[in-house]
């Protein structure tokens, strides 16, 4: 990938996704997880549905 089409391609990603960062306790974060991985769905996947769920989508 060229330089100015891999700057391209990451300026218009942060336009259009936004990080979400917090700590959590790492027992409660590997059981999370563990959940996650039975249920075979990733946390952006868990996260986004909590979020339209919230806002009522």
């Amino acid at each position: 990938m060229a330089p100015e089409s891999r700057a391209g391609y990451f300026k218009e990603r942060r336009n259009k996704y936004k990080l979400f960062t917090v700590e959590v306790e790492r027992e409660k974060m590997e059981l999370f997880e563990k959940k996650l991985s039975d249920n075979n769905t990733s946390k952006a996947v868990w996260l986004n549905e909590k979020i339209d769920e919230e806002l009522g989508k």
